[in-house]
């Protein structure tokens, strides 16, 4: 009776619940996403100090000054580069994925789909649709991630840091990257249900529009 002419709240209902679920979902991946771009960081030199410090890891140390400073600045800057439109893509899809079930929501509230309940026939569709490009879209942030750590600029600079004695500049995928793979996957997986859960309105409306005529 979620769509039918009771006076139940949308929000109460499984497939409004599922919707929120991947609302979350979104958020989580547009922030992992954003963390992934990262900042420019770099080495800034402070002539006043009398080196070069990095701030990006906690609080400013030194260990770099004259050219080796300066290359290391150069490496984060065209290392951020690489991954600047992996980080925009990845981004842009979650702000897409959020924008949908919130659309999907009010359309709930508005209780379009009982009045045209071949709505929930498209919303199933868009959904199967959504979750089937998932795969494609996780591959494509996976393996363009592997590119940019695999190049000459992410070798090079993991080797600068090295040398100097600093860890967590490696080459290779950092927590919220996988963060956002696993989370794309769960996306995935919820809109499958809710796509199941939309055929089941879309049979539940019918029965609740005939109920009348029969009576």
């Amino acid at each position: 009776g979620s769509l039918g002419r009771r006076r139940c709240p949308y929000l109460h209902t499984v497939r409004a619940c599922c919707q929120m679920v991947e609302v979350l979902l979104a958020v989580l991946i547009l922030v992992c996403s954003s963390v992934s771009g990262g900042s420019p960081g770099g080495y800034t030199g402070l002539p006043a100090l009398g080196g070069i410090y990095y701030y990006q890891y906690g609080g400013a140390y030194s260990g770099f000054s004259g050219a080796d400073g300066e290359q290391a600045q150069q490496l984060d800057q065209r290392f951020y580069l690489l991954k600047l439109p992996i980080a925009r893509a990845a981004m842009a899809v979650g702000g897409c994925l959020l924008v949908f079930p919130c659309v999907l929501i009010l359309v709930g509230i508005l209780r379009v789909p009982w009045h045209f309940p071949a709505w929930l026939l498209i919303e199933c569709t868009l959904y199967i649709v959504i979750a089937v490009g998932t795969v494609p879209a996780l591959y494509y942030f996976f393996h363009s991630l592997l590119s940019v750590y695999n190049s000459s600029v992410c070798k090079e600079r993991e080797q600068l840091y090295q040398s100097k004695g600093y860890q967590g500049f490696g080459c290779s995928l950092h927590g919220a990257e996988i963060a956002a793979g696993l989370l794309g996957c769960l996306a995935a997986m919820a809109y499958l249900l809710s796509a199941g859960l939309a055929v089941r309105d879309y049979r539940t409306v019918h029965e609740e529009k005939q109920r009348p005529l029969q009576l």
